[in-house]
């Protein structure tokens, strides 16, 4: 039978209109920066795109800044800190785009659902996701957190954008990250979003392009897809079909549930991603998980695609109080727009299946 892609968070396929809008776009000969005829037909797919993804994460468009992916973005974010306070933090449970760059530990105890039992104080830039890429939970009930007295958020929204609507606190964030490739547009291409008064200080210069805030001849292909997924996204989220992948992904988990009493489905109490369900079942190692089903024909994965190759244990569970031999024995089902009930169910079939052999391997 044919392969289940159940790894969405990770990457998303090419929606059909951001390979249409891509394919036009390489047919535009000009460069952006051009004054020429040519050259603003080039500028003006830009600018569609810029407007496309405002729309999505509700901005305007001169605030949308392309990179090329959300890490740049964040990398770009971060390098204002100066600006915040001077120092920049994560908390533990970020994506390691964000949480690399620390210089403070956030250390606030979580629980197992992943929300912090107490209030985080601290005074500076801190980065802080909308959704967590691992487990699908949601901050602040899936709303853009935003900063406040003393301290500015980078606002990590690459999971919750196209999946759910991008809603915000009475105060914005200073920064917010996100990516095409998890909404359906290609790999390559990202954008910072820039709440503040002032334009952000580059990292890369020479051009002067994107007004000056990011130097280099613009990737009119991918930015051209990337909005195209933006809007198409946008229809989606509104339209509520990730409402309905919800009921899914509810399906998946009861079935797992009624094989297997052990496992624990983390967050599921809590608001979460509807595509995003992580299952921890004790004793049974998420990488040898991953590699059982992919035989089987099924992608998932053990964690973040950035560190799932690496063998150790998920540093975000280890956050929430697994300890490392919990953590380790963790999967990620993540599901996409196109996954149907017979994908589900079959995907719990065969995991069933490994389930049961383990056990008596185990016995």
């Amino acid at each position: 039978m044919s392969r289940v892609y159940l790894d969405h968070n990770a990457t998303t396929p090419l929606r059909a209109e951001a390979r249409a809008a891509m394919i036009a776009a390489m047919d535009v000969v000009g460069n952006p920066s051009s004054v020429h005829a040519e050259g603003r037909a080039a500028k003006m797919l830009v600018e569609r795109a810029r407007a496309q993804v405002a729309e999505l994460v509700g901005c305007k468009p001169q605030q949308v800044i392309f990179t090329s992916s959300a890490t740049e973005a964040a990398a770009l974010a971060v390098a204002q800190k100066e600006r915040h306070g001077g120092v920049y933090a994560a908390l533990p449970t970020e994506h390691d785009c964000l949480g690399v760059w620390s210089e403070a530990a956030l250390d606030g105890a979580f629980d197992r659902d992943g929300h912090a039992l107490s209030a985080v104080e601290y005074s500076g830039l801190v980065a802080i996701s909308a959704a967590n890429s691992e487990t699908g939970v949601l901050a602040a009930q899936g709303r853009v957190v935003g900063s406040g007295e003393g301290y500015s958020t980078l606002c990590d929204i690459t999971q919750l954008a196209g999946k759910m609507a991008v809603n915000y606190e009475k105060v914005t964030p200073s920064y917010a990250i996100l990516s095409a490739h998890k909404m359906g547009g290609p790999k390559g291409v990202g954008a910072l979003i820039n709440f503040t008064a002032n334009d952000p200080e580059p990292m890369l210069r020479g051009g002067g392009q994107e007004m000056n805030r990011r130097s280099g001849t613009e990737n009119i292909i991918g930015i051209a897809g990337f909005g195209a997924a933006a809007e198409a996204a946008g229809r989606d989220v509104a339209a509520g079909k990730w409402d309905e992948l919800a009921q899914l992904r509810n399906i998946l988990e009861k079935t797992i549930a009624a094989t297997s009493k052990q496992t624990i489905f983390v967050g599921k109490d809590v608001a979460r991603l509807p595509n995003t369900s992580c299952m921890l079942t004790p004793g049974w190692k998420g990488e040898t998980q991953v590699m059982q089903m992919d035989l089987a024909g099924f992608a998932v994965s053990a964690g973040s695609a950035c560190s799932s190759g690496k063998v150790k244990a998920s540093k975000v569970l280890l956050a929430m109080g697994y300890d490392e031999a919990e953590a380790a024995c963790a999967i990620r089902v993540s599901l996409g727009l196109e996954t149907t009930e017979n994908d589900v169910l079959r995907f719990a079939e065969a995991w069933a299946a490994k389930f049961e052999k383990h056990q008596m391997r185990a016995a």
